[in-house]
């Protein structure tokens, strides 16, 4: 029974704990240690399996535990006995079944997908509306506390072909994210430098600082203040010439339209762990295109098996032109999920081409980093 007419009749899910190799500091918090990610797998009839990802973080998303309560309580049963070509009126549903939880339905969708597409021999991107580039350029983010660890870091991406990075700031001082601004200028030319506050910064010192990291002329600034401060957001852009970016301030296509509206950005960076999923990461994608505004693919702290969901989501995404950072599976956990490394080439992830997301976890790794799991017998 080869056919997306059949039911989907298993759903498993583990909570991971992966270990990282460093400490990673975003303006509003810290990743060190380990990074929580949720893994659901879901079964056809004829025993195909697709997978998903969530990747929560509790000061931007939400919980590990939220979101793996989310699957297991309240999205499960409107999985179990579905048929696979149901993905619309499940997503439909999951919209309402639980508020928030956007990483939850994004590691659902993901999956609908992932079924679907090697049910039916076609990537995710064909379900999607078709590709429309073969790789994306990839940005690596600067954001040790010891910058000596990420000069050391610097070298492996140039030496990788990387040739974008994003500058984590507000962490620390201002004269820090200075330092590290000269540091880039001085000895990394070649390297196209983002800002990315992650709300770091009070709206009291917003615009004296933003003026000043904006006379470095990086590509865009992303999300200087709390999210909820659209006034400050539409200040700081008429402030200067430098392209503002929201990201916390726009989760779904229902911020876009507001942000938007209130001219708060000059961009905004998609992420299908806000958005709740695929299809609603390409719906903010369009409105930002359709007034004007420039896309970034964005993430969260991701596995492997999140960077495909994305990569698959921008592939299909022509508005998605800033490239994406989908580089944790590579330079940030000490060992990813996949079967097969995450393709990344000369700076360029690469789009998959196989069925469904292209590749799939490791069954070994789930079980080996799960602090808990719900695995069917």
């Amino acid at each position: 029974m080869s056919t997306l007419t059949q039911k989907i009749i298993g759903y498993d899910l583990w909570h991971l704990e992966l270990p990282v190799t460093s400490r990673r500091d975003h303006g509003i918090g810290s990743v060190e240690g380990v990074c929580e990610v949720v893994v659901v797998r879901l079964t056809s009839e004829d025993g195909t399996q697709g997978f998903g990802e969530a990747s929560p973080w509790s000061v931007f998303t939400g919980t590990p535990e939220a979101t793996y309560a989310a699957l297991n309580r309240y999205l499960r049963p409107l999985v179990m006995g579905a048929r696979v070509a149901d993905r619309a009126a499940i997503m439909s549903r999951a919209a309402y079944a639980v508020a928030h939880c956007t990483e939850a339905k994004a590691a659902l969708e993901t999956a609908l997908l992932d079924l679907a597409g090697r049910i039916s021999a076609v990537p995710v991107w064909s379900l999607l509306g078709g590709k429309c580039r073969d790789a994306i350029p990839l940005s690596c983010s600067i954001a040790n506390p010891d910058f000596s660890q990420d000069i050391d870091l610097l070298a492996r991406l140039r030496e990788d072909g990387v040739r974008i990075v994003k500058l984590k700031t507000g962490f620390k001082d201002h004269a820090f994210d200075i330092m590290r601004l000269e540091y880039l200028a001085q000895n990394c030319p070649e390297l196209s430098v983002r800002v990315d506050y992650n709300q770091g910064l009070s709206i009291e010192d917003a615009p004296v600082q933003v003026r000043d990291v904006a006379q470095f002329k990086p590509d865009f600034i992303e999300q200087p203040v709390r999210a909820h401060h659209y006034g400050m957001m539409a200040k700081l852009r008429q402030m200067t010439d430098v392209p503002l970016l929201a990201d916390e301030s726009v989760f779904g296509p229902e911020d876009m339209e507001r942000a938007a509206r209130e001219d708060i950005c000059d961009g905004v960076s998609v992420k299908i762990m806000k958005s709740g999923g695929l299809t609603r990461g390409q719906t903010v994608a369009r409105i930002a295109a359709a007034h004007g505004l420039s896309v970034y693919g964005g993430d969260m702290f991701e596995a492997g098996l999140a960077h495909l969901a994305g990569t698959h989501m921008i592939a299909a995404t022509p508005e998605i032109t800033l490239g994406c950072e989908f580089y944790q599976a590579s330079y940030f956990l000490a060992e990813d999920i996949l079967e097969q490394p995450f393709e990344v080439n000369r700076g360029e992830v690469v789009v998959p081409d196989g069925p469904g997301l292209g590749a799939r976890p490791d069954l070994s790794k789930l079980d080996h980093f799960a602090v808990s799991k719900a695995v069917a017998a």
